[in-house]
């Protein structure tokens, strides 16, 4: 990204912030990194290799309307009810945090997106691609 402004990241469910590591090793710049995350144990490894990293708790409590441009949003909303290893319940598991994902999407309207997740039933998927409006 080659952005005169300042270049804010929005990270969804950002684990130890892998989103970061991506970035630095691709060799993006960006000035403020927001993190929604609510492991401790992952926010106190993100801290501890990104200090500077601006922790908003909770996804469902994010609103799109109190953040500042967001030019990017990463994420990979839990997998657990996706996964062929998972429990298989799909959007009415934890999976379903996914519409999380959609919600804010569609509050700060970001130039990019990634969403990443797993390998899934093609009904998931499709129901994932029409809501984010392209296919994986």
């Amino acid at each position: 990204m080659d952005i005169v402004n300042k270049v804010n990241i929005l990270s969804l469910f950002d684990g130890m912030s892998c989103g970061q590591i991506a970035l630095n090793k691709l060799g993006i710049k960006y000035d403020n990194y927001f993190a929604s995350e609510i492991d401790k144990h992952a926010i106190k490894v993100t801290q501890h290799n990104f200090p500077n990293t601006i922790q908003l708790g909770d996804v469902t409590k994010i609103k799109g309307s109190e953040l500042p441009k967001i030019d990017l949003l990463i994420g990979g909303s839990p997998c657990q009810s996706f996964s062929n290893a998972g429990n298989g319940k799909g959007f009415d598991g934890k999976s379903g945090l996914f519409y999380e994902y959609v919600r804010i999407l569609n509050e700060v309207k970001p130039k990019y997106f990634l969403l990443e997740n797993v390998k899934m039933k093609k009904e998931w998927q499709d129901v994932i691609s029409e809501h984010l409006g392209i296919q994986p």
